[in-house]
């Protein structure tokens, strides 16, 4: 039963084999660079948005949460409907970043729940995930006008609350959705292609990093649907060898 509906949600991913990786780093390898979960965290250099002053103290889910509903660190504030926090297992093994809130976000404060959204839980559910059981955040808090690439200053303004997000989840792996989660997250400009099938490590945080395509791009180019589902099927192997590690 388990592998019918799997099958079932690889044809909504339109994937009809499946199919094993031949790129990206041998699973031998991936020990090497495991994050040490047990060691000491480097504190955050954290924005609190109600007094704008830099302090070094990481706050809890729910101070971090109101901090980010009443931030006015950028001119987002002005237009945003609702500020998109994140959503998801706050102890989950895998971390999903994608770019910015939709018009969908915006108007329910929650990240991905539009056609991407539905296609990304369909991706969740072919490798044996719920939405519940990941946590799904973005690069931006609030929605850039007309869904535009966000601006270099509204980057940096949101740049303490993802990291954040990430010493408290504390997650073993993060998965950069698009070019431009993977180059804010990597601090390169590489091309999408390149940053594929290679574990990095981002700038900022101590966490693994794999690269594959937004689920809005892949409505709109259908057949790049088969890499992403061979991206997945590399994650899988990672999250497997770091169990066995």
């Amino acid at each position: 039963m388990q592998e019918q509906l799997r099958q079932q949600y690889l044809q909504a991913m339109g994937i009809q084999l499946w199919e094993s990786r031949t790129q990206g780093i041998p699973v031998a390898q991936i020990s090497s660079i495991k994050k040490n979960i047990n060691s000491d965290e480097p504190e955050v250099a954290f924005l609190d948005s109600a007094h704008v002053e830099v302090t070094k103290v990481l706050p809890d889910w729910q101070v971090l949460q109101h901090q980010v509903e009443t931030c006015q660190r950028c001119g987002l504030h002005e237009s945003r409907i609702y500020p998109v926090f994140g959503v998801g297992d706050r102890n989950a093994k895998l971390m999903f970043v994608g770019e910015a809130p939709g018009a969908e976000e915006d108007r329910k404060g929650e990240p991905f729940v539009g056609r991407a959204g539905q296609l990304l839980n369909e991706m969740l559910m072919a490798i044996g995930f719920k939405r519940e059981q990941v946590f799904i955040a973005n690069i931006l808090k609030c929605r850039p006008p007309n869904n535009r690439d966000p601006h270099v200053e509204e980057v940096e303004a949101c740049e303490a609350y993802l990291h954040a997000q990430i010493q408290l989840l504390q997650p073993t792996l993060i998965v950069a959705l698009g070019r431009i989660a993977a180059h804010n997250l990597l601090k390169t400009r590489e091309s999408l292609a390149s940053l594929r099938g290679q574990l990095h490590h981002g700038s900022g945080f101590n966490v693994p990093v794999v690269v594959t395509y937004h689920p809005a791009y892949l409505l709109r180019t259908p057949l790049e649907k088969r890499k992403a589902w061979a991206d997945l099927q590399w994650l899988l192997e990672i999250l497997k060898s770091e169990e066995t590690v």
